[in-house]
């Protein structure tokens, strides 16, 4: 084999051990020794305008290929551009492995290139850092960082390579590699726990399950269609794990929305929350009104965080499931699922008739109408944006997990939508991939159509154009008065013609009979694309209003 060097020796982990072939990455000197190694290797770097993309890819990665996602960025400023990518994927329990060159140690605090305490600085947004000295141990670190990445609550890990190790050359012989890739091991709870677990929904009458991206990192979709089927068991499922029962399921509430989740938690008797956190977006657990719950989480921290479990089940989520399955009665519940359906059909009324109704300006539920039309249920849907991210969550429907899944609901950060939505075009070539994103999120990462261009990555961007931050705007006039906005009017902007520019396909749709013309003209052109859509600035979404009025309690 000879003598290589220590860029060859991480690339040949990658993919050799962990089956990696595709990577997210900014070029600098202190990694060009793995760049250089991915040639030998075979690994496909898709190389972005921004390294914030790189983490943020990564992050998608690991959604919908099922396995970590791998970034690779420089020091300094390559390093410190990835933190909001990091801390996203840490709020949402992603299993990332970011590579981070660093400077040398000959150099260290001589006032070197780039040089800074990156260690101290992303501790607080992973699960595990490192830090390898010696080229022979790279393996070593490497396979601790993934399996640090996918054991218990999966999360971003930070290993840092610095190019004195990276560069440093050794006879391959002499390194030893793992034969296998880290695999999370499965955790079964507690057995006296599942029995109380399935007693508890065996008597109930108004039983609810609830899911959130625990399902997804656990590859739970079949325990929870399983159960939910044999026991009637209505469900509402979010985030990464939205889809694993598909949104036209019967027993899915998604025709309910928002509107229909706090309706349903307050109506059911028993909750069954599977890999899901009693954040914000429940009220901290407050929304459920007199039920029972039963939580699963693979953290014991979490099953009592906010809301006291009734039934604690500590484990996978998938594990879980199938543990209780077999003690949970066939039941038919047809009784309680007609109720929630007259409820939520009235409830969400006003919705359709939004969605079915031209009108201009063009509603923003008139758009999203607009787009399932034309793009269907079998697509993956990622929605970035305040205001948006409302109107889109209700209208569009998963066929899949992690078919409609938003910007961080836990962490807030805008700017994911066309990063998730390259990666989850690279990791599924098969499927169309539609970026639903605000005019104000669009900004954050619009360069990286260039990046689509560039690596033949067909997404399609859908942008509710409301000519402004529109949820921080209508907040303001809200908390304050409609003359008092400051800081969020952002005017007419031609994105569309800024992606032409960068060797995409754009389009401005003004009116109603040119919403669905454009997208199919867009799906067409093969092109990574844009549709920029004017939509009426004055609608608030009700998620604003709830958020304007926390606001004025501070």
């Amino acid at each position: 084999m000879g003598e290589v060097h220590g860029g060859s020796i991480v690339a040949r982990y990658l993919k050799e051990v962990e089956g990696i072939d595709t990577i997210f990455a900014l070029s600098g000197g202190h990694i060009l020794s793995v760049l250089d190694g991915c040639i030998d290797r075979g690994i496909r770097v898709i190389d972005v305008r921004h390294e914030q993309a790189a983490a943020m890819m990564a992050h998608a990665w690991s959604i919908y290929k099922g396995q970590p996602g791998v970034c690779l960025v420089t020091a300094g400023p390559g390093f410190t551009n990835t933190l909001t990518g990091v801390a996203n994927a840490y709020h949402e329990g992603a299993p990332m492995v970011v590579l981070s060159g660093v400077g040398s140690i000959r150099e260290l605090d001589k006032g070197a290139l780039q040089d800074v305490n990156q260690v101290d600085m992303i501790k607080p947004a992973c699960k595990w850092t490192g830090k390898c000295h010696d080229v022979t141990r790279l393996p070593e670190y490497l396979q601790a960082a993934f399996r640090h990445a996918v054991s218990g609550r999966p999360g971003p890990v930070y290993l840092e390579l610095l190019p004195d190790v990276t560069f440093d050359r050794v006879e391959e012989e002499s390194i030893s590699f793992p034969s296998g890739p880290s695999a999370a091991a499965a955790v079964p709870a507690d057995e006296e726990a599942v029995a109380e677990a399935a007693a508890l929904l065996n008597r109930a009458e108004k039983p609810l399950l609830l899911g959130g991206d625990g399902i997804c990192w656990s590859g739970a979709a079949k325990e929870v269609m399983g159960l939910a089927e044999k026991a009637g068991i209505p469900t509402l499922l979010a985030n990464c794990g939205r889809g694993a029962i598909p949104d036209e399921h019967p027993l899915s509430l998604w025709r309910g929305g928002f509107v229909g989740l706090i309706t349903a938690l307050a109506m059911a008797d028993v909750v069954l929350a599977v890999g899901i956190r009693f954040n914000w977006l429940l009220n901290y657990g407050d929304y459920i009104a007199n039920a029972s719950v039963i939580r699963v989480d693979i953290d014991p921290v979490e099953v009592n965080r906010n809301r006291t479990a009734d039934v604690a089940l500590v484990g996978d989520a998938g594990t879980v499931l199938r543990q209780l399955e077999p003690a949970v009665e066939a039941k038919d519940r047809g009784g309680w699922l007609a109720e929630l359906d007259g409820i939520l059909t009235a409830l969400s009324a006003g919705d359709r008739q939004q969605m079915e109704s031209p009108v201009h300006p063009i509603h923003p539920f008139r758009l999203m109408h607009g787009l399932r039309q034309a793009v269907g249920d079998d697509a993956i849907y990622i929605i970035d944006g305040g205001d948006t991210v409302y109107f889109g969550l209700v209208s569009l429907r998963a066929g899949e997990t992690a078919g409609v899944i938003a910007n961080g609901l836990q962490f807030g950060s805008l700017g994911i939508g066309l990063p998730f939505a390259m990666a989850a075009r690279l990791a599924r070539p098969e499927k169309k991939v539609v970026l639903v994103s605000g005019d104000g999120s669009f900004g954050f990462n619009a360069m990286e159509f260039e990046t689509a261009a560039r690596h033949g990555i067909p997404v399609l961007a859908v942008v509710c154009n409301d000519r402004a931050w529109g949820s921080a705007k209508h907040s303001q006039e809200l908390c304050f008065a409609p003359d008092r906005v400051c800081g969020t009017d952002l005017g007419v902007v031609h994105y569309e013609g800024m992606v032409e520019s960068l060797g995409g396909h754009g389009e401005l749709v003004e009116r109603d009979k040119e919403i669905i013309p454009a997208i199919e003209r867009a799906l067409a052109s093969g092109k990574p694309a844009c549709v920029n859509v004017l939509t009426d600035p004055t609608v608030t979404s009700p998620s604003t209003l709830i958020y304007a009025e926390s606001v004025k309690n501070w």
